[in-house]
């Protein structure tokens, strides 16, 4: 994704820091965003129900400009990184509207879109599922992005050490190491 937007031309209109560059800079990733939000919505059967992916893009390009008001990503990869953070974010408070206590699809079973058993569909599995998301997004930042590729954007390995420019048995010590981090930082997080 980040090929979508060279470095020089990402960093000139992240500098510039203007109406227009702005706009300009999401004109020129709008296609790699709706893509990212696509296959991350695959993962969220409880919103797709209800939401379709111009949808949820629309809510976390909201998010995004507010991140960028306090950040400033210095590289694309650094741009679509907080671009996927900010999309996982807008879909899990999506899950928890829809799938919460009081949320519509809380008694209501769909196909559309596929039913997926392993979805939250109590407040305790929301819990846990949330809790894994934010403990993924607290990973040291070469496992988080990772992650990030492998689970949330559904890249190969080979296409994931592409993008990050390493070697695959890299890649795979990083992925290995991220899910003995996440399993153990799960085992030590309190249910409510």
């Amino acid at each position: 994704m980040a090929a979508d937007l060279p470095t020089a031309d990402y960093r000139e209109l992240v500098g510039r820091a203007d109406p227009a560059a702005r706009d300009e800079l999401l004109r020129r990733v709008e296609g790699a965003l709706r893509r990212m939000v696509s296959s991350l919505l695959r993962s969220y059967p409880s919103v797709g129900r209800w939401d379709e992916t111009g949808d949820v893009l629309n809510a976390a390009v909201i998010r995004l400009l507010r991140a960028l008001e306090e950040v400033s990503p210095e590289t694309p990869r650094q741009f679509f990184g907080l671009a996927a953070t900010v999309i996982r974010r807008e879909l899990i408070d999506l899950a928890r509207k829809y799938r919460g206590p009081q949320g519509l699809g809380k008694n209501h079973a769909s196909q559309a879109g596929g039913f997926d058993p392993a979805a939250p569909t109590d407040s305790s599995d929301l819990d846990r599922w949330r809790a894994f998301h934010e403990q993924a997004a607290e990973l040291p930042v070469e496992e988080r992005e990772v992650v990030d590729l492998l689970h949330y954007q559904g890249l190969s390995q080979a296409d994931a050490a592409a993008v990050l420019g390493i070697n695959l048995r890299t890649l795979q010590r990083r992925w290995q190491d991220a899910r003995v981090r996440l399993a153990r930082l799960l085992r030590e997080t309190p249910t409510p």
